[in-house]
């Protein structure tokens, strides 16, 4: 049967136009905008104190018990004293989030980069960035520039080292996980195994009682061990940073956080508005001075 050719013509334009619609229902179309997410973005995720915290409402920090000095004071992170301290309530601040709304959390060195979900929203306790921890955490932008020092006891046989090879035939301590120990085993390479200690306590208690003839520390907390602590020892030298890039603190957050880019973020303005360093002329300014082992 024939059709007429109004019919033909009709029938032409309506396949034409079924196959303009499947075509423009499989061409590519505009993306949606997404929703801002933590990285890198400037969006919701970040505001102000509605972060996704593990608390709604509030900031929980951590770190080690005992809290020692200079970077805590009196062992109480919540009193805002000691450059550590400081730094965490700048940050918190920073992020929205006044005093009243922080919450103190013990947890120990090593566990605090441990591979895990974790019980905190970050942890600040002189842990070193480092590639391999950035397999197991996320850490912030750095909050401070360190470097390791080594310590021995006022007229012991280490005290007159002036070089890393004065060190090699010495027996040395750290306490475990921490760069002070990657540094002895990395760049002294002792001929005898160091020491490896639990906690910092146990290092000072081994030098005093002459278990070993030096410890290995992060500046700062030599400057304050030597003055205040075992003030029959004195800093030995400090270690060049190695690499060619300063070795720097960071706050640990659980890996993939969504926090990681707000508080970088935090620490960044810290840095650039100078409240990084006018709270470590507060509290670290002593520590400088040390001469350097090559």
């Amino acid at each position: 049967m024939h059709l007429a050719p109004r019919t033909v013509r009709r029938a032409v334009a309506a396949a034409t136009l079924a196959l303009l619609a499947t075509a423009a229902g499989c061409a590519p179309q505009p993306e949606a905008k997404s929703p801002a997410t933590g990285a890198g973005s400037s969006g919701t995720s970040c505001a102000k104190g509605k972060l996704a915290t593990k608390t709604s409402g509030r900031l929980t920090i951590a770190t080690d018990e005992p809290a020692y000095e200079p970077w805590f004071q009196d062992d109480k992170p919540a009193n805002g004293k000691g450059f550590e301290s400081a730094v965490a309530y700048a940050v918190a601040r920073q992020l929205g989030y006044g005093k009243d709304a922080v919450v103190w959390q013990s947890v120990p060195f090593n566990k605090a980069f441990a591979p895990g979900v974790k019980t905190f929203d970050f942890d600040i306790n002189q842990v070193s960035i480092s590639a391999e921890r950035k397999k197991a955490v996320d850490f912030s932008s750095g909050y401070y520039d360190v470097r390791q020092a080594v310590i021995a006891l006022k007229g012991g046989k280490a005290a007159k080292a002036t070089s890393i090879a004065d060190l090699r035939d010495l027996k040395l301590g750290a306490q475990v996980g921490t760069t002070s120990l990657d540094y002895i085993t990395d760049v002294v390479k002792p001929k005898q195994d160091p020491a490896v200690y639990a906690k910092n306590d146990q290092a000072k208690s081994a030098l005093k009682n002459g278990q070993v003839d030096a410890v290995v520390t992060d500046l700062p907390t030599a400057f304050y061990i030597t003055s205040a602590e075992v003030t029959d020892a004195r800093i030995v030298g400090q270690f060049e940073n190695q690499g060619g890039t300063p070795e720097q603190f960071g706050l640990v957050l659980d890996k993939g956080s969504a926090l990681t880019p707000c508080v970088s973020r935090a620490v960044d303005a810290l840095r650039k508005n100078g409240t990084l360093a006018r709270l470590d002329q507060q509290w670290l300014s002593d520590a400088v001075g040390a001469p350097v082992l090559k």
